[in-house]
């Protein structure tokens, strides 16, 4: 009996007390919307044709178009561009390529989550472009953008949990959101090489979109469900507006239409885990038992057109996940294509 006690005592020992990187912050989710009108749940997402990566490489995250070309990177750092139903490799840029973006100038821009922000020119020089902002560095780029002046918009998700050292970006996004430390920004890097930042204390920033007459810039809040209008032009700089504050999943990456409407991919849907966010305690407890009961993304495909003011204008969705963490989608001439956190394949099919 005594031996029971004494091994009940070290288990509650070990869930109070034992060490964690985490410092949880209590906080409110808004309610998850009603799934009715635009949100009604379909299987349009489903008819997405496969584009597989060569060699089973994983992670499409992001694509870009260079040149009229579309390319994509994967988990390994490694460059494709889609040559008809093939992804065909092109360069190994090393890293973990998460946002992807052609500039002005011809050449693609890359959130690199372990290096900063890249350049890589099609006679395969990469060049860092900025790995620090107010000389701290910059621990999570995410997504970018790059407006016609050669500016270029990007996010940090958090400076609290650092993708390289904990082994990937999705152990990284779960602690972090997990965590609801609001130490992401927006950030933006002039073309003499000076960074500032424009927005943060954001929980997970992610996805960063500007707008056609880039006044404002869309941007993806991860650990709150929500998007945010932030402006650019003079008269507003730097004000920023809450434009979709309940989203049925946590969005991830924004991609621009050129028409006022954007797509944005959701990682996942909502989680029940989200009640207990009030509670840092409960949610230290819990992250001690281990990953089995840690929160995860769902495997649930949805990706949704909205526009500058928050309206949802249309959703696909596919039920069965099949391409695994879906982070966006964006058009190019005929085809919508889908990306993935790590997934196997990029994902195409016809544009809505």
């Amino acid at each position: 009996m005594q031996l029971v006690l004494a091994l009940v005592m070290l288990v509650l020992g070990y869930l109070v007390f034992w060490p964690i990187v985490l410092e949880p912050e209590a906080r409110e989710m808004p309610p998850v919307p009603e799934l009715t009108g635009v949100l009604e749940p379909n299987d349009r997402l489903s008819a997405v044709e496969f584009l597989p990566l060569p060699d089973n490489a994983r992670g499409p995250e992001d694509i870009a178009v260079l040149d009229g070309v579309v390319m994509t990177t994967d988990l390994a750092g490694r460059l494709y561009r889609v040559e008809g139903d093939a992804l065909v490799q092109v360069s190994n840029l090393g890293g973990r390529p998460l946002g992807l973006k052609s500039g002005p100038d011809g050449n693609l821009y890359i959130a690199d989550s372990f290096r900063g922000i890249l350049r890589w020119s099609p006679d395969d020089r990469l060049d860092l472009m900025a790995d620090r902002v107010d000389g701290v560095p910059i621990t999570y780029p995410n997504q970018l953008d790059v407006g016609r002046d050669g500016v270029i918009y990007f996010s940090s998700s958090t400076e609290r949990f650092d993708p390289e050292l904990l082994g990937g970006t999705l152990a990284a996004s779960v602690m972090a959101i997990w965590e609801q430390s609001a130490t992401g920004y927006v950030a933006r890097l002039l073309p003499d090489g000076t960074t500032e930042k424009l927005a943060d204390g954001l929980i997970f920033a992610n996805g960063v979109a500007l707008s056609p007459e880039e006044d404002y810039l869309l941007i993806a809040e991860t650990g709150r469900a929500r998007l945010i209008k932030l402006w650019l032009d003079e008269a507003r700089f730097g004000t920023s507006e809450v434009v979709i504050d309940s989203l049925p999943g946590y969005p991830d990456n924004l991609e621009a239409n050129g028409d006022g409407t954007y797509w944005l991919g959701l990682a996942s849907p909502r989680l029940p885990s989200e009640a207990l966010f009030p509670y840092p305690f409960l949610r230290k407890v819990i992250w001690r038992l281990g990953p089995w009961v840690r929160p995860a993304p769902v495997h649930h495909g949805r990706v949704l057109r909205v526009d500058g003011d928050g309206t949802i204008l249309d959703m696909l969705e596919d039920p069965t996940g099949a391409l695994g963490v879906t982070t966006g989608a964006q058009v190019v001439g005929e085809h919508l294509y889908v990306t993935s956190l790590d997934g196997p394949a990029l994902g195409r099919l016809p544009a809505p």
